[in-house]
């Protein structure tokens, strides 16, 4: 699953590849703008954890699922 999060101030949104389902990201979002959690934690594909403040959050964007595509006529 592709998550874009926005950072208020910050020129460049964060982007990653997460293994978690499309519920699961937007419940630990509503978590940390409703007050329960003060970071938004994410963990990508790789293992690297994400923090942000959640006062900081301008917007998340989830997107879908992708596959990889191998070679040149794979559209």
């Amino acid at each position: 699953m592709e998550v874009k999060i926005g950072v208020q101030h910050a020129p460049r949104e964060i982007v990653l590849e997460s293994g978690l389902s499309a519920e699961e990201v937007e419940n630990a979002v509503a978590e940390a703008l409703t007050g329960k959690a003060q970071l938004l934690s994410l963990t990508d594909d790789k293992g690297r954890k994400v923090l942000v403040p959640a006062d900081r959050v301008a917007y998340v964007e989830i997107g879908e699922p992708s596959t990889r595509r191998v070679g040149f006529g794979a559209l």
